[in-house]
């Protein structure tokens, strides 16, 4: 499959860098390290997302360094023959070629060329680390950055280190054409697998068998894969959010919904249907009604020179006037409009399924973002979520994921 993506958009991302920053200070940066999944088994490895913006190499433990017009590779050990026979030896000439960066050294050769320039400068550019454990998602985070930094430390202790992220995030957050063909791409493999899906949902015995006929279909249809692991919950599943286990039965359920998203070129889509395996009692029906119009009201809101922040004030209000009609909260508070409608209305798409972005930023023609609203009742079991994905224009909004139809009762 011939990529979309060629050197030019990574030359031209790093000279955009270049310019944003203004600065003279080195630009060093790193690729994701592999992590253990278990014993001497790594999970398999998917690159940092900046990193890949920057060069579209998608191996890892290798660095970038930018500086005063020249740009070079420092790659990792050389590796040892029997590494090699498992996976496979770094090209260089394979690097130029994705990345369009001619100079590539080796570690030792590439850290003493870095370390003599480091020394004689004040600052030093790089991608901050996130915290080794983020609490809010009970996630350890890939140490690629961390031990880069620490590694900065020791060869320019007097050295600044200047923070790009926020260059990354104004670059990444305005989708250029490529990056809006990929994501459209992503999106209509994830619509035409779901349609696939819908035709044999009868025909399902358990939850396992649908994300195995997602997966299947992903992969036949280009994508790399999922861009982020699928929802597939039934029955009383509906109503945890990040449902990931998928393997209940299907017998006796009388709801599903699926959240899933395709990746394709690195590009990320996710999309949310809820269904009915039965037919839906009155008050099922009242419940999606009420998600159906939230969402109508979600797509009314997206345009361009609002925020993502106020859009979320005005959806919880719209919610809790619907959660008051269901008879399940009497005063519009946040507190209690959050124990039925507990996540966002929107996240960023783009590389990552929840992308870079700011959230109190007006939002411009080019930035892609979902609308996913949802109410969840855990006493009655039933879960309803409605997200398609959207791209800022220049009047309002196109939904890119129109072709899935929202009502199916």
């Amino acid at each position: 499959m011939n990529s979309l993506f060629t050197i030019d958009f990574f030359r031209q991302n790093r000279e955009r860098l270049r310019t944003l920053f203004t600065g003279t200070a080195p630009i060093v940066l790193t690729a994701h390290g592999l992590l253990q999944r278990n014993g001497d088994v790594s999970y398999k490895f998917r690159q940092d997302s900046s990193f890949w913006y920057l060069t579209g190499i998608t191996d890892p433990d290798i660095m970038l360094v930018m500086d005063k017009g020249r740009e070079y590779l420092i790659l990792s050990n050389d590796r040892e023959p029997s590494k090699i026979a498992f996976d496979g030896q770094l090209n260089p000439e394979e690097l130029t070629r994705l990345s369009g960066i001619e100079e590539i050294y080796d570690q030792k050769t590439g850290w003493k060329k870095l370390e003599a320039r480091l020394k004689k400068v004040q600052h030093i550019a790089t991608l901050a680390a996130a915290p080794v454990f983020v609490e809010w998602h009970d996630m350890y985070t890939n140490p690629a950055r961390a031990r880069l930094i620490a590694g900065l430390k020791e060869i320019a202790p007097e050295a600044e280190l200047l923070d790009l992220r926020p260059h990354l995030l104004r670059m990444r957050s305005i989708k250029q054409p490529v990056e809006l063909e990929a994501i459209q791409r992503a999106i209509d493999i994830t619509v035409d697998t779901f349609k696939s899906v819908e035709r044999k949902l009868g025909k399902y015995q358990h939850e396992y068998q649908i994300e195995a006929d997602l997966t299947q279909g992903f992969r036949r249809r280009g994508a790399l894969g999922h861009s982020f692991d699928p929802i597939v919950a039934s029955g009383k599943n509906t109503c945890i959010l990040h449902y990931y286990r998928n393997n209940a039965p299907l017998a006796g359920q009388r709801m599903l919904y699926l959240d899933i998203g395709a990746e394709y070129e690195w590009y990320a889509a996710d999309i949310a249907r809820t269904y009915f395996l039965v037919e839906p009692s009155k008050r099922e029906r009242q419940v999606y009604a009420a998600v159906a119009e939230a969402h109508a009201f979600g797509l009314e809101l997206v345009r361009p020179g609002v925020s993502i922040r106020e859009n979320e004030k005005k959806m919880e209000q719209f919610i809790g006037e619907k959660l008051r009609e269901l008879g399940l909260i009497k005063l519009i508070e946040r507190d209690e409009v959050r124990k039925y409608y507990p996540h966002a209305l929107s996240h960023y798409l783009g590389m990552d399924p929840h992308d870079i972005g700011d959230y109190d930023q007006p939002l411009e023609p080019g930035m892609v973002l979902t609308v996913e609203p949802g109410i969840y009742i855990p006493e009655e079991g039933i879960g309803v979520r409605i997200e398609d994905d959207l791209l800022v224009t220049e009047t309002g909004l196109e939904n890119l994921s129109r072709k899935l139809p929202i009502q199916f009762m």
